[in-house]
């Protein structure tokens, strides 16, 4: 994982100004998602959620995480489907940490990790009834899921069984399927049977959080200290970050010969 110099303190708290609001979830609802006039409203929700990706990279520089964030788009487009269901900021490994994998993967597999799907990422997000923070990899961004993958199996479980078990309030899931394991309960034999199921390039794997916000009773996503509570939450996930996504620290993708 690329490292800078630690600076002498943190960023600030973020402001109140950041809370949630109801229209920032209306105009995400199946009624507004694909209507132009929303985006107004969706450009001042996917800024609220910039000002909070930009913050969760300042704090994690100091734990030794260089990572870049970027937002998703406010408005319909072809490649959103032409609706807006969801918005998200996520952070991915930064310029250097690319041009480290690319070296690894070779010109030909590496030449798309750009896309943000393509890499392993932090997650701050909003849809119509839930705000979410998660750890993702896409069934693209193949090369982490493998190296989580042959990390696990090289040196067992129990490593990453107690970082799961550290992040209560997250799940650990496979795409949509039903099935979902509970951070904080996880067993050893829990944690071996999800690993018999992933399959890294066809499956996207999550580890995510969420603030349910249903129509008509969204205080509690509303409340001035959430955008606060999602940051600290994003952090809560580097550790798991930094054991499952490749780097040099965390370099289990192919097999050494030396």
């Amino acid at each position: 994982m690329s490292t800078k110099n630690a600076p002498a303190s943190e960023p600030p708290p973020l402001e109140g100004s950041l809370a949630f609001e109801e229209g920032d979830f209306h105009a995400l609802s199946a009624r507004l998602a694909g209507d132009p006039e929303g985006s107004a409203r969706r450009l001042v929700t996917r800024r609220k959620l910039s000002a909070l990706g930009k913050q969760a990279v300042a704090r994690a520089e100091p734990r030794g995480f260089v990572l870049h964030s970027r937002t998703s788009l406010h408005h319909p487009h072809a490649f959103n489907g032409m609706r807006v269901k969801r918005l998200w900021a996520y952070l991915t490994r930064g310029p250097a940490e690319k041009k480290r994998l690319r070296a690894v993967l070779g010109a030909e597999l590496g030449k798309d990790l750009d896309a943000a799907y393509r890499n392993a990422y932090l997650c701050l997000a909003i849809e119509a009834e839930a705000l979410e923070v998660s750890l993702r990899v896409h069934p693209d961004a193949w090369y982490d899921g493998q190296n989580l993958k042959n990390r696990v199996a090289k040196e067992g479980v129990q490593d990453l069984l107690a970082i799961l078990n550290a992040l209560q309030g997250f799940r650990l899931r496979i795409d949509d399927w039903k099935g979902e394991w509970i951070c904080g309960k996880l067993t050893p034999e829990r944690l071996q049977e999800f690993f018999g199921f992933y399959v890294p390039g066809e499956h996207r794997l999550v580890v995510e959080e969420c603030l349910p916000a249903a129509p008509g009773n969204r205080a509690p996503a509303l409340a001035p200290d959430v955008p606060e509570r999602l940051v600290a939450e994003c952090l809560r996930l580097l550790p798991l970050y930094r054991f499952a996504v490749w780097s040099q620290e965390s370099d289990f993708l192919f097999e050494r010969k030396d």
